[in-house]
């Protein structure tokens, strides 16, 4: 290699000397200094990569619009307008760019960044707006992911939206069944919990269709409630008592900014003191009741009614079967529970919300999704089943016997609340210990206890 060692370079003839031809690298060894002295101007007239200086430009900026070029300050004054500001198109990791209110003006008129197909604080959309006056903001670019992050933004820490979708499926306890107490008296099944889905196009319960996603902010902490499922009625015969089942409690989800998501919960069966008890889902009537023909209603939206029993005191006494969310109790038979809806918002599709079955003499079966059946007719007192947990499943009727023992109703089972988010946006910040999976893209945490997710 040819070594050329000389003290000065200057021009041949006029002021100008160029280095190499096009396509040809000249290299500063390590450890070697590059001094510019003081009064000499360095011109970028293309592109510079690894310099941290900023190159304030002195035109102020007046207009509507601005486009900007990485390593340029720019002084925007807003007295006649707002200004919109379009970043670069393409950027190279540690590109910097700094805007700073000339005028102290943003607060009347804003600057808007139009982010030109690239991420800003890690969301594409909307644009961020900085209305405060005296702001200065200093971006440098991250790379792909978090793309612009401001080193400091004045008053605005955040401006980029930070929300993100969330599904749901939220499903309340399940009503209990009724006890019995007269003898030879059948008990109504429990209607099932409150049924409500936001999953790609799945239905919510009773007829209702899929609602809309919530949408997550950021930091905002949402409390998740899982109802519990309403106890069975507890059937004595001397002194003669008429429990119907309880209701089941609601579950939920709440938080600043959103519409808090209530599946209420499901209706209590009824005995021969009244009829089923109106709940997410209505709870079955029971027989020999001149109101054995009142069932419970279901809420709208969440799941049916629950169906009648029979005006009968002997071997043949029939409740009726709670609600689910996809039918009424009764739907498939006398004292058969509705069927509940199936979700694949966990990656699998299952059933849930089934209504409890009526206690009956040959048939007492629950609704699909979880219900509990009901007793069949028995020489001794019999009670009915529990619906399964976390389900929302409705608890079985229950039977006396004609020697006078009581008979238990089911208790309902429990509620579920699951939320499916991008996994790219999930958190990871939960209380309560939910079942946290991954299914393609997206994490869905399940939780069959309350507790709560930050956003």
């Amino acid at each position: 290699m040819s070594e050329v060692k000389v003290n000065k370079i200057s021009p041949r003839s006029g002021t100008d000397v160029a280095l190499g031809d096009s396509g040809d690298t000249f290299t500063v060894p390590s450890g070697a200094t590059l001094d510019i002295a003081s009064g000499a101007t360095l011109t970028n007239s293309g592109t510079a990569t690894g310099f941290a200086s900023i190159a304030w430009q002195s035109t102020i900026v007046t207009g509507t619009t601005l486009t900007a070029e990485a390593g340029k300050g720019y002084w925007i004054d807003t007295t006649s307008n707002a200004c919109t500001i379009t970043l670069p198109a393409a950027a190279a990791v540690g590109d910097r760019l700094i805007f700073t209110d000339y005028l102290r003006t943003w607060g009347t008129n804003a600057v808007t960044i139009n982010q030109n197909g690239l991420n800003f604080q890690g969301n594409t959309s909307p644009n961020p707006v900085y209305d405060t006056a005296g702001e200065s903001v200093d971006i440098v670019y991250s790379g792909a992911t978090q793309g612009w992050i401001p080193n400091s933004d004045g008053a605005v820490a955040f401006e980029a939206d930070p929300s993100y979708s969330a599904d749901f499926l939220v499903i309340a306890g399940g009503g209990g069944g009724a006890g019995a107490s007269e003898v030879d008296t059948a008990g109504g099944g429990g209607g099932a919990g409150g049924y409500r889905n936001s999953y790609s196009t799945e239905s919510s319960g009773g007829g209702g269709s899929s609602e809309t996603a919530l949408s997550i902010t950021v930091g905002t902490v949402y409390t998740i409630t899982v109802g519990s499922g309403g106890a069975g009625g507890v059937g004595t015969v001397s002194p003669n008592a008429f429990p119907g089942g309880a209701n089941g409690n609601d579950s939920s989800i709440s938080g600043t900014g959103i519409t808090t998501i209530t599946s209420t919960g499901g209706g209590g069966g009824g005995n021969i003191d009244g009829g089923g008890f109106d709940g997410g889902s209505g709870g079955g009537a029971g027989s020999y009741t001149t109101i054995y023909n009142i069932t419970g209603s279901g809420t709208a939206n969440q799941g049916f009614d629950g169906g009648a029993g029979n005006n009968s005191q002997d071997n043949s006494s029939k409740g009726g079967g709670g609600g689910g969310a996809v039918e009424a109790g009764n739907t498939d038979g006398q004292g058969y529970g509705g069927d509940g809806l199936a979700s694949s918002i966990t990656g699998s599709s299952i059933t849930r919300a089934g209504g409890g079955g009526g206690a009956n003499v040959g048939s007492g079966t629950a609704g699909t999704g979880g219900g509990g059946d009901g007793a069949l007719y028995s020489p001794t007192g019999a009670g009915g089943s529990n619906g399964t947990v976390n389900t929302g499943g409705g608890g079985g009727g229950a039977w006396t016997d004609t020697g006078g023992s009581g008979g238990i109703g089911g208790s309902g089972g429990a509620g579920v609340v699951i939320l499916r988010m991008l996994t790219s946006k999930y958190s990871g910040t939960t209380t309560g210990s939910p079942t946290v999976s991954t299914d393609g893209t997206d994490t869905i945490l399940i939780y069959n206890a309350s507790g709560s997710y930050t956003g």
